[in-house]
This record gives structure tokens, C-alpha cells and sequence, in this order.
């Protein structure tokens, strides 16, 4: 009796000791992992959160849409930049992802606005190259449906709002709904401006519930924008990405970075604010987006959730069902 006591008690500090180095293993791991992240943070002579981050003095008609703040580099040092930061946003996801099902209520929202052909689609194929789809929700927002019009315009936005431990991005957002108006006079002034205050009490809600809001401003010029128009024009493989209206928005193109400045003044906030990035070189604004992504999810410091079962139950029945073959 005695014996079997003593050989349950060794059991029990060798499984302990197992348990102990597997926990530090991971520890360890995760440890390289955020290494490797801060690694990458290095190429910036300036964090690209501090230096694109929209402040009171800033213009956007001021920004240089062909410039690469903090970042000195060629385009393949960029691309080469972005592929490895994909690995690690790979890395962040999947840890997101385990612990959101597990209730952790971490997750992350990014906004991508733009003019037409500023390089929005060519962001979420890059910058997501190597994740995993489960996890990750991209949806882009049109002209509001004739369902959509019945409700509130935020209605449609709750809808595809990241879940515990996802990433949701939108093509264009709830800002279409104030700017839109604005240059087409669809609605009354006073309805579109007290939406301001409406999207910044959204914003702040859904922040303050775990939700880690990344508002993106690509920059272009009018110059790269033509060059792209033409390039779509003169290749049948990318006549659908045209649309005779965006002729019609590029001829209010100063009306636009007008309705875009107030927006930046009035929503950009503590809890979501806005980033302004030079988008006429897409492998930098491909970089930024990836360098604001990766910092955000390491900063969560999660580790990896606990095992929601009796492991040693689980392993006697998979090791049963083994010796009966």
C-alpha cells in the first residue's frame, strides 16, 4: 500500500516536471516570437504608429504620397520586410484565435479608406499572405442595399464586426457615410455632421470591449491614380476593377481631401485613431500596414490557453482504443 503510494507521488512530480518544462518550452517560444517582432520593428528609425499617426497639425494635403517615412530601405529590402512580417502576424493570429475561443476578448478591426486605386485589395493580399482563413473576416462595403437603407447606416457595419480572437477588415466602412453625403448633398448637413459624434461613440464602445480599432488612410496621388486608371483600361483582365464613376469622384478629387480632412479632425481618437499613409510606393504602405498590425496583436501579450480537459483521461482512452488494434 505504501508502495503505491509512493509510485502514485512519483508519478505525480514527474508529470508536474512534464507539465513544467512544456509550460516553459512554450514561454520560451513565445519569447523568440516577440524577439523576432521587435527585430523587424528595428528597419524604422521611427515607429510608423508615432510618425503616421494623424495629429491636430497635420494636413493631408501636406503628405507626400510617394514618400516612405522611417523607412530608408529599397523595395526589396520592403518586400522582404513584409514577407516576414506576414509569418509573424501569422504566428499573433492563430494565438488570437485560440485564446478567442476560449473567451479572451481580444481582437482587431482595420479600416482601409482610400481613393479609387490606392492600393486597398493589394494590402489585404499581402499583408495576409500567410495566415490562416479561419480567423480572418474581409468585407467591403458599397452603395448601402435597399435592406441596408431600412436601418440605422451603423446596422450593417455591427454586422461584420470581428468576433472574440478574429480579424475583421472592411473595404471602406461607416465613414462612406459621412463623406459620400457630404459631396453628393444626399442628405441634409446637419444629418451627416452629427455623425461624427455617433461614429466616435460607436468606436469607443466597441474598443472598450476588447476590440483593437486600426483606421487606415491610404494616400495617393492623382498622378498614380491616372497611371492606374490606364493600366485597367488596357488590360481586359482588369476591366471589371473600372467604373465610369470614379472619373467622377477623381474630378472632386479636392472636394474629397476636404470632406477626408474633417473627418481626420472630428474622429481621430485615443481609442481609434487615424493613420495617414503615402501609398504611391505599395510595397511602404504595404509595410506600414503590416508594421501597425504585428505590434498591435504582440502587444496583447498572450500566451497560449490552457487545455480544457482531463489530458490524462483523454490520452488513457486514445491509448485504450490503440492496444484494442
Amino acid at each position: 500500500m505504501a508502495s503505491d503510494k509512493k509510485k502514485s507521488a512519483r508519478k505525480n512530480g514527474d508529470d508536474a516536471a512534464k507539465e513544467d518544462r512544456k509550460a516553459k518550452k512554450v514561454a520560451k517560444r513565445l519569447a523568440k516570437e516577440a524577439k523576432s517582432s521587435e527585430e523587424l520593428s528595428a528597419v524604422w528609425s521611427l515607429p510608423p504608429a508615432q510618425l503616421l499617426r494623424f495629429h491636430s497639425h497635420t494636413r493631408l494635403t501636406d503628405i507626400d504620397p510617394a514618400s516612405r517615412p522611417g523607412f530608408d530601405g529599397d523595395q526589396d529590402d520592403g518586400e522582404k520586410f513584409i514577407a516576414n512580417s506576414s509569418a509573424e502576424i501569422a504566428n499573433y493570429q492563430r494565438l488570437m484565435y485560440a485564446n478567442g475561443i476560449h473567451g479572451d476578448p481580444h481582437r482587431v478591426l482595420i479600416i482601409l479608406q482610400g481613393m479609387d486605386a490606392s492600393g486597398k485589395g493589394g494590402i489585404v493580399r499581402h499583408v495576409f499572405s500567410q495566415v490562416d482563413p479561419m480567423g480572418i473576416h474581409y468585407h467591403g462595403f458599397g452603395k448601402p442595399t435597399a435592406e441596408e437603407l431600412e436601418h440605422d447606416y451603423l446596422w450593417r457595419i455591427r454586422k461584420e464586426l470581428p468576433s472574440k480572437g478574429w480579424i475583421s477588415i472592411f473595404d471602406r466602412s461607416q465613414y462612406e457615410d459621412i463623406v459620400m453625403p457630404r459631396i453628393n448633398g444626399t442628405y441634409p448637413e446637419d444629418v451627416w455632421k452629427a455623425r461624427y459624434a455617433q461614429i466616435n461613440d460607436f468606436e469607443a464602445e466597441v474598443a472598450s470591449s476588447g476590440c483593437a480599432i486600426i483606421k487606415i488612410f491610404l494616400v495617393s496621388s492623382k498622378q498614380a491614380q491616372r497611371q492606374h486608371f490606364l493600366k485597367r483600361l488596357d488590360d481586359p483582365t482588369r476591366y471589371w476593377k473600372f467604373d465610369p464613376s470614379d472619373l467622377d469622384a477623381r474630378e472632386r478629387w479636392d472636394d474629397y481631401m476636404e470632406a477626408w480632412q474633417e473627418v481626420f479632425e472630428k474622429t481621430s481618437t485615443s481609442a481609434a485613431p487615424w493613420y495617414l499613409i503615402p501609398a504611391d510606393n505599395r510595397w511602404y504602405s504595404r509595410m506600414a500596414v503590416s508594421e501597425l498590425l504585428r505590434t498591435t496583436m504582440k502587444n496583447f501579450n498572450q500566451t497560449w490557453p490552457p487545455l480544457d480537459a482531463d489530458r490524462d483521461e483523454a490520452l488513457r482512452r486514445l491509448n485504450a482504443e490503440g492496444n484494442e488494434h
